[in-house]
C-alpha cells in the first residue's frame, strides 16, 4: 500500500471513530421542546376541566404523557418564573423577583426599595437583568452539541442580555418587551422588530419559526423553548373567534369571557402547528416535550375585575378573563391560582400516556431534570436550588422537604402584600410582611388537601405547625440572601382631616376615569376613551418638568398636555410618554412651556387596566408642587 493509500485510511478511520462517538453522545440524545404558555391558568384547559376554552391540541399532548397535577411557577408574575426555569435558582436568590426586565435601567443588584412617606412597607427593587454570569440551560446544552433556539417572549433584558447571551443560536424575534405591544393581531408596535401582514397573528407567526426551526434541525439534537406571548394581556383576538365564543358564553360559568377564549384557542393553534412537525419530520419518538405556564391566569375580584379593558371588544370585558376555581386568586398573587400551574410533560419510552401525578413541583426543577433526562452532566459550578423529578416521571415518589414562593412586592389589582409561602406536605403558610397593624408579620396556614382553595386560615389552632413552618421560611430567606420587606420606619399615616376626606384627590380632577384613594397610591380606571387627572396649576410657569410614579400590569403610552390661560383646546401643548408594567417606575417628563401653564392634564393609559399612581412632582419656575397619595 502506498503513502497516499495509508493516509487515506488513517484519516477515514479517524472519522468513522468521530462518528461512532458522536453516535454514542449527542446524536442519540433527546430533543427538547419547551412550550410555555404567558398567564395561562391552572384550570384554562380542556383537560384541566375547562367547559368553555376548545383546546383539542394541547388536550392530545396531555393525553401522550403524564399531566402533573401540583406544578408551581416559582413566582406570581412572568419573569422571575422564566429566570428560575433557565437557572435552576429560585427568584429570591437572583434577586429578579418583578417582571421588570424590560426597563431600561440596568440593575444587577438585589435591594430595598428606599420606599417613600405613603408606603406602610417596604418592599424589593427587582433585578432588571438575568446576569450572563449564570450557569443556564441552554448553555450547557449547546455545549453537550445541541441546537438552540428561543422562541417568543424573553423578558430577561435586552442586549447584552438576550437569549443569545444565554447560550441560545437562535432567538425570534429577538424582542426584549412583555409582549407584541398594542395587539396580538398586526399590526404589531412599531417597535416590535416584526411587521406582520394586516389582520396576522403573532402566535401563528411564532409557531411557524418554531416548526422551521424543528425542520432545520431534526437531523441533530435540539432545544427548541417556545414561549408563546399569549394569553397575556393585551386583551384582543381574532374578531372571528371572539363570536365564537361569545354565542358560547354561559352566564352561569365563571369561565365565560370571549375574547380570552379566543385567546386560548389561537395559543391551542400554535401548540398543534409545531407537535404536527415533530410528527412529520418523524422525531415524535425522541423529543421530550413540557408544556407549562408562567404564572396563574388573571382572575380578580373586585375593582380589579371591571377594570380590565378591551379596546377593540370593550363589551366583553365586563367579566375576568378567566376563573381558576377552585382555586383562590389568579396572576400576582401567592394563592394557589396565582402559581399552581398547568403541567403536562412526555417522555417517549417512559412516561405513561394518560396518567397524572400529584408530586409537588417547582419551575426552579426544569433545569436538573432536563440535564438527567439527556444524559448529560451537571458542570460542576452548577448548584440548583431545584431537584430532579425524574423519579416522579417514571412513577416513584419524589421527596422533597418544601418548596418556597417569594414575593416581596405588593400588587393592588391582586390585593397581594409582600409575602413569602412555603409548602410542606399539604401544608402551605403565609407570611405577610408587617402586615398586622402593630407592624408584626400575619400568618395564614391551609391545608391544601382538605382545602384548596385557602378558604379557611387555620394558623390560630395550630400555633406549633406555623413556627415550625415559619423557621423553615427563615432558613430559605438566608439560604437565599432574600430581600426581606419591612415597616416603612418613615410611614407617614394617611390623615383623617376633613380637608383630606372632603379631596381626596388633592386638587386634581379625574375626567373620563374613575380615580379611587387606595391606602399607598391612587387607582385610575378608565371609563372613557381618553382619560385624565388634570390640574389647575395657578401661577405655574415654564419650563419646568413634571416627574410621577405610576405601575400597571403593562406599562403604556401617555402624554402630558398644558393649556395657557385664555388658550382653546386646539392650542395646548403636549409631550408624550411611556413607562414599562408590573412594577412602579419613575417617569419624568420635560415641559417645554415658555409662559403661564394654566391647565396641566396627565394622560394616563387606563383605558385598558387600572393605572396605579404613587406621587406626583411638578417643578416649574415659580414654587415647586408635590402630591403624595
Amino acid at each position: 500500500m502506498n503513502l497516499r493509500a495509508v493516509v487515506l485510511t488513517a484519516l477515514l478511520l479517524t472519522a468513522l471513530t468521530a462518528q461512532a462517538d458522536e453516535g454514542k453522545g449527542s446524536a442519540t440524545r433527546p430533543n427538547i421542546l419547551f412550550i410555555m404558555a404567558d398567564d395561562l391558568g391552572w384550570a384554562d384547559l380542556g383537560c384541566t376541566g375547562s367547559k368553555f376554552h376548545q383546546t383539542p391540541n394541547i388536550d392530545k399532548l396531555a393525553a401522550r404523557g403524564t399531566w402533573f397535577t401540583q406544578a408551581y411557577a416559582a413566582n406570581p408574575l412572568c419573569s422571575p418564573t422564566r429566570s428560575s426555569i433557565l437557572t435552576g435558582l429560585w427568584p429570591a436568590r437572583t434577586g429578579i423577583t418583578a417582571p421588570v426586565c424590560h426597563v431600561p435601567e440596568v440593575m444587577l443588584e438585589k435591594r430595598l426599595s428606599p420606599g417613600n412617606p405613603n408606603a406602610r412597607v417596604l418592599v424589593a427593587n427587582s433585578v432588571t437583568r438575568l446576569s450572563t454570569d449564570y450557569i443556564t440551560l441552554p448553555k450547557v446544552l449547546r455545549e453537550a452539541g445541541y441546537r438552540t433556539g428561543h422562541f417568543g417572549k424573553w423578558h430577561l433584558g435586552v442586549e447584552p442580555y438576550s437569549a443569545l447571551q444565554h447560550g441560545f443560536d437562535e432567538d425570534w424575534p429577538h424582542w426584549s418587551g412583555p409582549g407584541p405591544g398594542g395587539s396580538y393581531v398586526a399590526p404589531w408596535a412599531e417597535k416590535f422588530p416584526i411587521k406582520g401582514q394586516l389582520g396576522e397573528h403573532i402566535e401563528d407567526t411564532l409557531s411557524q419559526q418554531v416548526v422551521r426551526f424543528i425542520q432545520e434541525n431534526k437531523d441533530r439534537p435540539f432545544f427548541a423553548n417556545y414561549w408563546s406571548f399569549s394569553v397575556h394581556s393585551p386583551f384582543d383576538a381574532k374578531p372571528e373567534l371572539v363570536e365564537k365564543y361569545r354565542k358560547l358564553a354561559d352566564p352561569g360559568n365563571p369561565q365565560r369571557n370571549p375574547v380570552y377564549a379566543a385567546m386560548v384557542e389561537s395559543l391551542d393553534d400554535g401548540v398543534g402547528r409545531v407537535l404536527a412537525a415533530l410528527d412529520e419530520c418523524g422525531i415524535a419518538d425522541r423529543t421530550i416535550i413540557v408544556f407549562f405556564s408562567d404564572n396563574g391566569g388573571i382572575s380578580w375580584g373586585g375593582e380589579g375585575t371591571k377594570l380590565l379593558k378591551s379596546a377593540k371588544f370593550p363589551d366583553d370585558m365586563n367579566t375576568p378573563p378567566t376563573s381558576n376555581l377552585p382555586l383562590r386568586n389568579g396572576k400576582a398573587s401567592l394563592y394557589e391560582g396565582g402559581v399552581r400551574e398547568p403541567c403536562f410533560v412526555v417522555w417517549p419510552g417512559v412516561t405513561q400516556p394518560g396518567t397524572t401525578n400529584e408530586n409537588v413541583i417547582q419551575s426552579i426543577d426544569w433545569m436538573p431534570t432536563l440535564l438527567e433526562m439527556t444524559g448529560i452532566p451537571q458542570p460542576a459550578a452548577f448548584k440548583p436550588d431545584g431537584v430532579s423529578i425524574v423519579p416522579a416521571l417514571r412513577g416513584e415518589t419524589l421527596h422533597r422537604e418544601a418548596i418556597f414562593t417569594h414575593f416581596p412586592h405588593d400588587t393592588a389589582a391582586s390585593g397581594q402584600h409582600p409575602g413569602t409561602t412555603v409548602r410542606r406536605g399539604d401544608w402551605k403558610l403565609h407570611r405577610l410582611y408587617a402586615g398586622n397593624e402593630d407592624g408584626s408579620d400575619l400568618f395564614e396556614l391551609y391545608d391544601l388537601q382538605n382545602d384548596p382553595g385557602e378558604t379557611t386560615n387555620l394558623a390560630q389552632e395550630n400555633p406549633a405547625l406555623v413556627q415550625e413552618l415559619n423557621q423553615l421560611i427563615d432558613s430559605f430567606l438566608k439560604k437565599t440572601d432574600a430581600v426581606i420587606p419591612k415597616l416603612n420606619p418613615n410611614f407617614r399615616k394617611s390623615t383623617t382631616s376633613k380637608a383630606v376626606a372632603k379631596d381626596p384627590l388633592k386638587g386634581w380632577v379625574a375626567r373620563g376615569c374613575e380615580a379611587i384613594p387606595q391606602e399607598n397610591c391612587l387607582t385610575v380606571s378608565g371609563t372613557g376613551p381618553h382619560p385624565f387627572l388634570g390640574f389647575a396649576t395657578g401661577g405655574a410657569k415654564g419650563p419646568g418638568s413634571i416627574t410621577f410614579r405610576l405601575r400597571a400590569i403593562d406599562g403604556g403610552r401617555g402624554k402630558i398636555e398644558w393649556t395657557p390661560p385664555g388658550a382653546t383646546s386646539a392650542e395646548s401643548r403636549s409631550v408624550e410618554y411611556q413607562f414599562s408594567g408590573d412594577d412602579w417606575q419613575e417617569v419624568r417628563v420635560d415641559l417645554p412651556a415658555d409662559a403661564l401653564m394654566g391647565i396641566l392634564r396627565l394622560h394616563l393609559p387606563a383605558q385598558n387596566q387600572p393605572v396605579d399612581v404613587d406621587w406626583i412632582d411638578l417643578q416649574s419656575t415659580s414654587k415647586p408642587r408635590r402630591w403624595d397619595f
